[in-house]
């Protein structure tokens, strides 16, 4: 029987125009490549360069042949809804788009198809780039994102990263030759599309800011933008740039007060630009006059605060805002001593996860001066902060990072031993430096009686230190590291033990106990006179 495409095409219309659909998704009329690439798959249908070779029913499998530079080979699977080219391009390719429209021709017109979707055309996205402003540019990104996420589109959890690549591959199309120009581009579109992704899901009733997939998302824009801050920070810019900048400031306020979820997210995002972006004292200065205004009740707004906000009169803060956390922050870059030390006197518990952020940006601005302020303000709270707050995953290596933030700080040794105590076991490794620091060595071998670990960890917790100052006092250690290998009852066992035993014996020669080593020996070979390995490997190891 002769294989009837017209028929073939009838019967897989649903497939077809699905398949259309998400190219016309994909395929965006505003930019240049795309254009071209359906034009020259409309060319391939009206060329008659596409030719049906063989079809098998019993698979459900369309095979053809694409005329071109190279011909390609393309495989239709109807019954699992997929299209495969050999020429191998990452998504659609115009050899996909032609084998559809020629199955399209034989129900509806290619032509009508074409010019509907080229008439979606807004903007022509590189005329846009060419002219080279703020404005260009939010058009740029907007022309992308209305076509990706139309309004009323549900966009699931697991589809915001693909959103996001989608989006940031098209504009990257268009990012400026010069050098000078690009890290500032890439900056601008990744946030803008990031932004616009949170705004969207943000009118979705049912969509859960809280899941992995939002959290996923989250993580992986801040740290793309921390990349690309990287890439800016230090270098000098171009006087032509500033409005972008000026663009830039106030699309991170509204991402910051107008969104909804994941606050700390947000804020997160707003410290690591007001940190590297916008560093000018007289900007900092008014966006402080800004967050007092956006506090203040909109009905309670005079013409003077109208002026001094500016478009951000317009901004609707969400109620999620702590407005405390974002006025410590200009505070700290603004130098402002007093109002720092008045807002975080009298602090609950609720705000030590704002007050580690803010030390830790404190540290990365170079405003060491406030450190001990806020640190101090801590102080009380760490221990519920740490146990409490933080789920068991993080805490130690937020332990690790508050530590290293109290390093910069001149404690007492009251305030000291209150850190240590309310790290708990997660502090083991830093309270056994200071107790090695305060030479309370017996201290340190009691700690770890205590907490017993491995002779590796002791290693990381100054053991070297130890056997230097105070030998004798990590010799019970080394007893009990001992008996932990004589209970596993194996020749191996047997011979860590005496590795162990021969660093015992080291210890007990430097803190003059060599009589009362040997003695240990004795009483263990006479104990364990029944285990035949372990005497032969003490023979070896000439303990005795």
């Amino acid at each position: 029987m002769a294989l009837s495409i017209s028929q073939l095409a009838k019967e897989n219309e649903q497939f077809v125009l699905a398949k259309l659909k998400e190219a016309e998704h994909h395929l965006h009329p505003s930019s240049t490549e795309d254009e071209e690439l359906v034009r020259r798959a409309v060319f391939s249908v009206r060329n008659k360069s596409i030719a049906f070779e063989r079809y098998i029913p019993a698979l459900s499998k369309l095979y053809a042949v694409v005329q071109d530079v190279k011909p390609a080979i393309l495989e239709i699977d109807f019954y699992n809804e997929t299209i495969v080219c050999n020429c191998r391009q990452a998504t659609w390719c115009r050899h996909q788009v032609g084998i559809l429209l020629s199955l399209y021709q034989y129900f509806d017109s290619v032509q009508n198809w074409s010019s509907a979707w080229r008439a979606q055309k807004s903007v022509q996205l590189k005329s846009l780039a060419d002219e080279r402003s703020p404005e260009s540019w939010e058009i740029m990104a907007e022309e992308v994102m209305s076509r990706l996420l139309p309004e009323g589109r549900v966009l699931v959890g697991y589809s915001l990263t693909a959103a996001r690549i989608d989006a940031l591959e098209r504009l990257r199309r268009h990012t400026p030759f010069e050098r000078e120009w690009q890290p500032l581009y890439k900056l601008f579109m990744e946030f803008s599309v990031m932004d616009r992704i949170w705004a969207h899901i943000a009118k979705l009733s049912d969509f859960d800011f809280d899941s992995a997939y939002m959290r996923y998302f989250s993580e992986l824009c801040t740290q793309s933008i921390t990349d690309l801050l990287d890439e800016m920070n230090g270098k000098s810019r171009l006087f032509a740039t500033d409005p972008f900048y000026d663009a830039l400031q106030h699309k991170v306020r509204i991402f910051l007060f107008e969104r909804q979820g994941l606050f700390s997210s947000r804020f997160e995002i707003f410290l690591m630009l007001w940190e590297v972006v916008f560093h000018e004292k007289a900007r900092r200065a008014l966006e402080l006059q800004i967050v007092t205004l956006l506090e203040k009740d909109p009905l309670n707004r005079t013409a003077s605060d109208i002026m001094t906000l500016g478009d951000a009169a317009s901004i609707h803060v969400n109620n999620d805002v702590s407005f405390k956390a974002v006025h410590l922050v200009f505070y700290v870059l603004l130098q402002k001593e007093e109002q720092l030390q008045k807002n975080i006197e009298n602090i609950t518990i609720d705000d030590v996860a704002g007050l580690y952020e803010l030390a830790d940006f404190a540290k990365r601005t170079g405003e060491t001066w406030a450190l001990p302020l806020i640190l101090r303000a801590m102080l009380p709270f760490v221990q519920d902060f740490l146990h409490h707050s933080l789920p068991p995953g993080p805490r130690a290596s937020h332990m690790n990072k508050l530590h290293m933030l109290y390093d910069h700080i001149d404690l007492t040794e009251q305030e000291e031993v209150a850190l240590y105590s309310a790290f708990g076991v997660y502090g083991l490794q830093p309270f056994s430096f200071f107790l090695i620091k305060k030479e309370r060595f017996d201290d340190w071998a009691a700690l770890h009686h205590m907490h017993p670990s491995s002779l590796s960890y002791l290693e990381m917790c100054g053991l070297p230190d130890v056997l230097r100052e105070a030998p004798s006092a990590v010799l019970p250690l080394y007893h009990v590291f001992a008996m932990q290998e004589l209970e596993q009852k194996s020749r191996l066992n047997y011979k860590q033990a005496v590795r162990i035993w021969k660093s015992m014996r080291t210890a007990a020669k430097k803190s003059g106990k060599t009589a009362y080593f040997e003695n240990y020996m004795l009483t263990v070979r006479t104990q364990f006179k029944r285990l035949r390995a372990l005497q032969e490997e003490i023979e070896k190891g000439n303990l005795v």
